[in-house]
């Protein structure tokens, strides 16, 4: 990205080719700005729901913060299985399931664990980069699968099958998708479960985002097919789900040796995690779920009034069928989206991260989040509308 304008600060350029620290660096350029709208991170907005507080209320009051097992207190991963049988159609137990430190830790152990140096992981492109982090601290090798708009970055099986080596170890899937919001349909997903099978492959698949599917779009689990039992790892966490990302608390399904490795990992890293998240997790995951559909309905409206703002605008998008984010095509304006990026928070103090975000081929897309209220999205087309037209004018 050595063209782009000398105008951007020097803490942006110098980590314009790794998408994690880009993301950082406009995060903190933003703070610089009092009053910017940030449409960039994929942390929810909404409240925690009240039962779930009252629970870790409770865990202090009761005392029942001492420590627990490495992979979690008995009645949370009995909890998580529970919910892998009656959701996803897993057929796991209690043994299975392990409980991490959020997300992120999740994609290290397993990556510590699964890999040798040499190891390659197929994973589609675009993605969020900190699979490329956790992929290359175990010494593995990324073997990008591409993906386009004019399939709604579905994964195509053809794809993956191409992509394969003698050194291939595994393939991630991440469905619905950071940054586009595409889904895997059940039906690829049969097809990827065939060619996993055939070329003896481990499929780590990432459905943090399951709950928040649109229009008549549909959710699956690829673990839940026959003969993937044993070769998929599900990643998921409350997180998104029950607006919970404080609490850093993630989980984990696998065969129970694979499972048994990770908690030896953790053990000598992180240890378990905090008590009162736990309980946090059983009472999510045991108590009301209406709020997940109060969420889902917020972010569909917040999607519909967003995308009809970006039209207006003259941009397309992506099929946004899950997730809350608007994975944007920004090539009409004539600047490259990190470039973009920096003029939006600049000159419209808007906050939005750049495709380049999510993989150095990216550079006419932004990805734009729904985490805010419809008044702060109007606001922030309002801002954007100048900027977007300012530049087109002068491509």
């Amino acid at each position: 990205m050595n063209n782009l304008n000398p105008n951007i600060p020097e803490a942006v350029r110098a980590v314009a080719s790794d998408g994690t620290q880009l993301r950082y660096a406009l995060m903190e350029l933003s703070a610089q700005y009092k009053d910017a709208i940030a449409l960039g991170r994929g942390d929810p907005d909404l409240a925690t729901p009240e039962h779930i507080l009252a629970a870790v209320e409770e865990s202090i009051i009761q005392q029942k913060t001492g420590l627990t097992p490495v992979a979690g207190m008995p009645e949370i991963r009995e909890a998580i299985a529970k919910k892998f049988q009656r959701e996803n159609g897993l057929s796991v137990s209690a043994e299975n399931v392990m409980v991490t430190t959020g997300g992120q830790e999740a994609l290290y152990l397993l990556m510590q664990t699964l890999l040798d140096p040499g190891d390659e992981v197929l994973v589609p492109d675009p993605r969020y980069t900190s699979y490329d982090e956790a992929i290359e601290s175990a010494g593995g090798k990324m073997v990008m699968v591409p993906t386009d708009q004019v399939d709604a970055f579905n994964l195509r099986p053809e794809a993956v099958e191409a992509a394969i080596t003698p050194k291939t170890k595994a393939l991630l899937i991440i469905t619905p998708s950071n940054p586009t919001g595409g889904i895997v349909t059940e039906e690829r997903l049969r097809e990827i479960a065939a060619i996993a099978i055939k070329h003896n492959l481990i499929v780590i698949s990432d459905e943090i985002y399951e709950k928040f599917v649109y229009d008549d779009w549909k959710h699956f689990s690829i673990g839940s097919l026959p003969g993937m039992e044993d070769r998929t790892i599900t990643l998921n966490g409350f997180s998104k789900t029950y607006a919970m990302t404080g609490f850093r608390i993630g989980f984990v399904a696998a065969p129970k040796n694979f499972i048994d490795a990770m908690t030896k990992v953790k053990a000598i890293t992180s240890g378990p995690v905090a008590t009162i998240s736990q309980w946090a997790g059983i009472a999510a995951l045991t108590g009301s779920q209406a709020p997940i559909e109060e969420f889902r309905q917020i972010y569909s409206e917040r999607r519909r009034f967003m995308m009809d703002g970006l039209s207006a605008m003259g941009l397309t998008y992506s099929d946004p069928r899950g997730a809350f984010f608007l994975w944007t095509d920004c090539s009409s304006i004539g600047v490259h989206s990190t470039e973009l990026s920096y003029l939006l928070l600049k000159e419209a103090q808007v906050l939005i991260f750049p495709g380049t975000g999510f993989g150095e081929n990216w550079g006419g897309y932004l990805r734009i989040s729904l985490l805010q209220t419809t008044d702060l999205l109007r606001e922030a087309l309002d801002r954007m509308k100048p900027v977007v037209e300012k530049y087109r004018a002068l491509r």
